[in-house]
């Protein structure tokens, strides 16, 4: 059954039982957490992130929660790292989740294994890494849940691997894409919100990427976000993910892709075929939309029927923007457990 409904979230920040809830999950002594900025004092919990071997990449991650807990994937995108999660992370781990949330390949401690292998950021290729990231750490099924890069990414392993997938909670709904779809020329105004993805097909977009990083991080953080006051702190955390030296390739790959003017590797043909003919999901699904959401994204009517299982959308009110894990880390924490219920 297709539900559509407003979820009214608040924006205060997490309280003192969600900060004595990290003390007791992360072990920290009470000095290392202050309540005079909340936002940082949570995301400091998630401390060194560790690292496996999976597929053509060492991932750096992090986690937290009981071992034997449900195991719970959380996914970033761009320009976000996995601080986005952290205060998810916090709620979820409390809850006696098992939660990993992994850098994608270019971001952070995520490093390739040799300096051979294509930076190739082509949609399928994410969610190959986090089948072998799974596969590296023996989670046979796991929650999934992202947003932006990520919540393709997990709409795509959700579509192609469902016996790996649990549930799904995905910001913006169905967002798996196809080459030969993204040549369709979009009305102007739908146009100039993608403007990046164009600027980036051009030499000048690669140098001034890689040239204003971090400029141009935070410019896509105010217009995604406009009703997001985030703090200098909050976004230099997150920014240091970006220092990947690879991560200006994979970017740039990315949005090549998209448009065409990059290919991606042979051995993704068959999944991009698959994933081109716009394929159901079956699995438990939520949705979450921001009422606030300033980057290009499609209204949830337009996407619910590709959602054939169990499904449940949440729009939420408050001025939430596109990095919704952050701006309302309880709704979303929310959404993974109400996907877990949908499964059951």
């Amino acid at each position: 059954m297709k539900i559509l409904k407003n979820y009214t979230s608040n924006r205060h920040i997490v309280t003192a039982a969600l900060i004595a809830a990290a003390l007791f999950i992360f072990q920290l002594p009470v000095s290392a957490v202050g309540y005079q900025n909340d936002t940082t004092a949570v995301a400091a919990n998630f401390g060194a992130a560790k690292h496996i071997k999976a597929g053509v990449l060492n991932v750096g991650y992090v986690e937290a929660g009981p071992a034997n807990g449900q195991p719970v994937i959380l996914l970033h995108g761009w320009p976000y790292d996995i601080s986005s999660y952290s205060k998810v992370t916090t709620l979820l781990a409390a809850k006696g989740y098992h939660v990993f949330v992994p850098y994608l390949r270019g971001y952070g401690s995520t490093s390739f294994l040799s300096p051979k292998t294509a930076r190739n950021g082509q949609q399928a290729v994410f969610a190959a890494d986090i089948i072998a990231f799974m596969d590296a750490l023996k989670i046979h099924k796991a929650i999934v849940g992202g947003f932006d890069w990520g919540a393709r990414t997990a709409d795509i392993i959700a579509a192609l691997w469902p016996e790996r997938c649990e549930a799904l909670v995905s910001v913006s709904g169905y967002l798996i894409g196809s080459q030969q779809a993204n040549r369709a020329p979009l009305p102007p105004k739908a146009e100039l919100g993608w403007w990046y993805q164009f600027y980036f097909a051009t030499e000048r977009g690669q140098q001034g990427y890689q040239q204003y990083t971090h400029d141009f991080a935070r410019l896509i953080w105010q217009t995604a976000s406009p009703q997001w006051h985030f703090e200098d702190s909050t976004f230099e955390k997150a920014a240091a993910a970006f220092d990947n030296p690879d991560h200006a390739a994979i970017v740039i790959s990315n949005y090549r892709w998209r448009i065409g003017v990059a290919k991606g590797e042979k051995q993704y043909d068959a999944m991009e075929t698959k994933l081109a003919t716009g394929p159901a999901i079956t699995v438990p699904t939520v949705t979450l939309e921001g009422d606030a959401n300033g980057a290009p994204h499609p209204n949830p009517t337009a996407y619910a029927g590709k959602f054939t299982g169990k499904y449940v959308h949440h729009t939420l009110k408050g001025g939430i923007g596109h990095n919704l894990p952050e701006e309302a880390p309880e709704a979303f924490a929310d959404a993974i457990i109400e996907a877990g219920q949908l499964a059951k």
